[in-house]
């Protein structure tokens, strides 16, 4: 009698669900679907035309020589390896730092008061503005060595790509089933080594994101640099001098009567806006490999 009363339950809702929608359901959804189209455009047209604008100004004046010319001779080539030296430096004091703490705050720190001090810290430093801390490593560096220098920039970049990385590795971390951390401890690995050697090994795709995230963001960063690397015109003389880097390139020579300045600054936006693209994109196949896993 129960499989009788269930299978004519089944049979209603198969004929319910095959049913028609009322015609009032339909025109909802074609309304709601077309308001979340609309809005969507209206947010993307501010970003499509100003990237239009930059790629119709610059591409014409994009040449392969301008990759190792200096701004003297209408080229951004020392820009570019300024750029890449201050996020490497940036890099080698971000990156270890970050994924430490960020270990720290997941696996060992759930409950310890100096950990809520930490994480605390941490979130108020990503809404900190770049100028502030162009401003903080301007007094900690460049007035100590009384130099602008690489490494002055460098260190303005780590401290903008440390609370990004710390947040990332911990929420990593955090994602991590608690079943890999209770199944290791049964086969007798320490807390060290299931830390280390299960959970940290399985949430790298998302560390590595992170990662890829402060790398991207540090990048474009301007007014750091401009307290800290200052900016050259010619190739820089090592990491303890001036150094051209590419946002302070534009910031320098857009407003520049110079005809051919004014190209090289729309240019010279077109290569930015690639390679933090590049990174972008990048950090979405880490993601992407990561869910497909």
């Amino acid at each position: 009698m129960s499989g009788y009363i269930q299978s004519e339950q089944d049979e209603s809702l198969a004929a319910e669900l095959c049913s028609p929608l009322p015609t009032e359901r339909v025109i909802f959804t074609y309304a709601m679907n077309a308001i979340a189209f609309g809005l969507t455009g209206l947010v993307l047209i501010p970003l499509l035309s100003i990237l239009w604008e930059i790629f119709i100004r610059g591409i014409s004046g994009l040449k392969s020589e301008m990759f190792v010319k200096t701004v003297i001779d209408n080229g951004f080539g020392n820009a570019i390896l300024g750029t890449i030296i201050m996020v490497a430096i940036g890099a080698i004091f971000s990156i270890p730092t970050g994924i430490m703490t960020g270990i720290f705050l997941a696996e060992f720190g759930q409950t310890n008061p100096v950990a809520s001090i930490v994480r605390f810290v941490t979130s108020i430093l990503t809404g900190v503005p770049s100028i502030v801390v162009g401003v903080f490593a301007y007094g900690v560096i460049v007035l100590v060595t009384k130099g602008f220098s690489a490494i002055a920039g460098g260190f303005a970049l780590a401290v903008i790509m440390l609370p990004v990385i710390i947040l990332t590795t911990e929420e990593s971390l955090k994602l991590i089933p608690t079943s890999q951390r209770l199944a290791s401890a049964a086969l007798g690995g320490t807390r060290f080594q299931t830390t280390f050697r299960i959970v940290v090994t399985t949430a790298i795709p998302g560390i590595t994101t992170g990662i890829l995230l402060a790398v991207a963001r540090a990048a474009g960063e301007t007014a750091p640099l401009i307290f800290t690397a200052l900016f050259s015109l010619d190739w820089s003389e090592g990491l303890l001098s001036p150094t051209a880097s590419l946002p302070v390139l534009i910031f320098n020579l857009y407003n520049d009567p110079d005809p051919q300045k004014s190209q090289l600054v729309w240019t010279t936006s077109i290569v930015l806006l690639a390679l933090i693209l590049c990174v972008s994109i990048l950090s979405r196949l880490v993601i992407r490999q990561r869910r497909l896993k």
